[in-house]
């Protein structure tokens, strides 16, 4: 391949500050291999559509690529006319999920080429033959002859023929030290297949046939790398990561046999085929190593049958349930609503059942049409109503109505607020077993905020904290016990200096003597808190902090609340040391009647 002259620029426009474009970065390094050079850029949707225009004006490219997805496609059109305008000699090509399946309407918002699939080989072919027309090169290839792609010849839109799938291995490896640097404080992924032994009608995955791996040797390169530079997290973005059993194995021990300490790794994996050896392997994972993403979507057998989602809910649970037995692996379940045969009582009851597991994280979607999904085309037979404006958001269905869909999209709020972010996990748990099904207790909180009219504002933690502790006086006769339950969740996120007026200060001076006591005692210190050895006891009383408690929260803790009796104990919170599986600081049993 000869020498590129003109210059090219591709485009990433994130959903959020800490996301990364893999998909960019991908095809700047397969070009590389040939010598062509492409520069990349990456924005936010939070950025305004005239600063990414004025910055991509700056740049003065030749031609502009934009890797499209529904979270951005809004944005770039709009981004790409205004271009046409301010660049007119510019070339703009498309590529991405969101422009594979119907891309008629982006050649009349100013789109010149769009790649269809995969985009490493297609973006080479493209950008060398823009390269020939821009040299008047006489040799140059036509148009037509590059798979994978879709144009406006004057005269209709042309498609050419499908292009075959890349072997993975060819492409490089996109890291670098550099890449490393400048990703400090964002995601990094990374893709070790391509494509899903699955046809989940909602997802895109299922039209692709077939799954692609990168072989082991490469794998195991690629990673020692993250390894060495004491990545932050690397986020696998394979669809079902397990599905090549042996593979995933031999992944998860070689991350064992070669943990660094420091790094966590983000896995999307069908949790039913997870078999004794996948166990045995987890069984040996330091605490935080690994992170499970596990789609349930539903626990609705003729819910799951409609969008051939062939899983075994008992086998998810069964699974699910023994790897938390562990206590060293971060799983995170989701369930999708709007799904065909989910009512609002159907979800509700897949609701608690995802829950009765515990999971370090529930995720409530809401189900998305894709352009090219089964579910799209079926949306007439199961009568499912959807946003026709990206991201294709389910509003109703025939039988979940739209103020039905308003209400669960606030309790995914509220599960999000209050249990996800684990800042008032402990007391959602004793809370819940008020109500008759943990699905009816998100439900009146969410009913509860928004009658306070709490949806209009935000608000900080603790007035989050206060929220929680009005509705339960309203649901809760045992309020005294909510209330200490509520001053632990608070110390073990932070180091509260100002207690809410309803709690008041509880023997404040006792604890105080208590606590002074507790850190001149040297064996105090290397027993419970040695890494702070160096340190005097008055610093250590600032990183550290003991509290009073009416009730024994350690021992409800460990028994999710079943256990919790009235008995004086004195907890320390250690704010130097972290649980790297709930990410809360650490804390001890440390002395009372308890």
């Amino acid at each position: 391949m000869g020498v590129i002259f003109i210059k090219t620029v591709f485009v990433a426009v994130n959903a959020k500050f800490i996301h990364s474009s893999l998909a960019i970065r991908s095809i700047k390094k397969y070009c590389g291999k040939f010598n062509v050079d492409i520069e990349t850029v990456e924005f936010t949707i939070n950025n305004s559509e005239e600063f990414i225009f004025s910055e991509i004006y700056k740049m003065n490219p030749d031609v502009i690529g934009f890797s499209c997805y529904i979270w951005n496609i809004e944005m770039v059109i709009n981004i790409i006319s205004v271009l046409k305008k301010i660049l007119p000699d510019i070339t703009i090509i498309l590529g991405g999920p969101e422009v594979s399946y119907d891309f008629d309407y982006l050649f009349q918002k100013g789109a010149d080429i769009v790649i269809i699939g995969e985009g490493e080989k297609t973006s080479l072919e493209v950008i060398s033959y823009l390269d020939k027309i821009y040299d008047k090169n006489d040799n140059y290839f036509d148009i037509c002859d590059i798979d994978g792609i879709a144009f406006y010849n004057g005269e209709k839109v042309v498609v050419t023929k499908a292009r075959k799938p890349i072997e993975l291995d060819e492409i490089p490896f996109v890291y670098d030290d550099l890449s490393i640097q400048e990703l400090s404080n964002k995601i990094i992924y990374y893709e070790a297949s391509r494509g899903c032994p699955y046809n989940c009608q909602y997802c895109l995955s299922s039209v692709e046939k077939g799954v692609r791996f990168l072989s082991e040797k490469r794998i195991f390169s690629d990673l020692k790398f993250f390894i060495d530079k004491n990545v932050r997290q690397v986020k696998f973005v394979d669809r079902t990561f397990n599905c090549n059993k042996k593979l995933a194995v031999d992944i998860w021990k070689f991350l064992i046999e070669n943990d660094n300490g420091v790094t966590n790794f983000h896995f999307e994996v069908s949790a039913d085929i997870i078999d004794n050896d996948m166990i045995s392997v987890f069984k040996m994972a330091r605490k935080q190593l690994f992170q499970l993403e596990i789609g349930v979507q539903s626990t609705n057998m003729d819910t799951l049958d409609a969008i051939k989602r062939k899983t075994n809910v008992d086998e998810i649970f069964k699974k699910v349930l023994k790897i938390k037995n562990f206590k060293n692996i971060h799983q995170h379940l989701d369930l999708i609503a709007g799904l065909p045969f989910e009512d609002y009582k159907s979800f509700g009851k897949s609701f608690d059942d995802v829950y009765y597991v515990y999971p370090e994280q529930i995720q409530l979607g809401f189900l998305k049409l894709l352009k090219g999904s089964g579910l799209r085309r079926a949306s007439d037979k199961y009568g499912i109503v959807y946003n026709e404006k990206a991201p294709y958001e389910v509003l109703f269905t025939e039988k979940v109505s739209f103020g039905e869909m308003t209400l669960l999209k606030l309790i995914a709020e509220m599960v999000e607020i209050y249990y996800n972010s684990g800042k008032c996990l402990n007391t959602v748990k004793f809370a819940v077993k008020y109500f008759e099904r943990p699905f009816l207790f998100f439900e009146k909180l969410a009913l509860y905020w928004t009658d306070k009219n709490y949806h209009e504002v935000s608000h900080n933690k603790m007035k989050l904290y206060t929220i929680m502790y009005e509705f339960c006086c309203l649901y809760i006769k045992d309020i005294e016990r909510v209330k200490d339950i509520l001053k632990f969740d608070m110390f073990l996120n932070d180091n509260v200096k100002n207690l809410p007026y309803w709690l008041g200060q509880n023997d404040f001076e006792n604890t105080k003597v208590f606590a002074r006591s507790f850190f001149e005692n040297e064996d105090n210190v290397k027993k419970y808190v040695p890494h702070l050895i160096e340190f005097n006891s008055k610093q250590i009383a600032r990183m550290c902090h003991i509290e009073k408690f009416n009730y024994n929260v350690v021992l409800g803790r460990e028994t999710n609340f079943f256990d919790f009796p009235k008995k004086d104990c004195f907890i320390l919170f250690d704010y130097y040391g972290k649980n790297d599986l709930t990410g809360n600081c650490l804390y001890y049993y440390v002395g009372g009647k308890g």
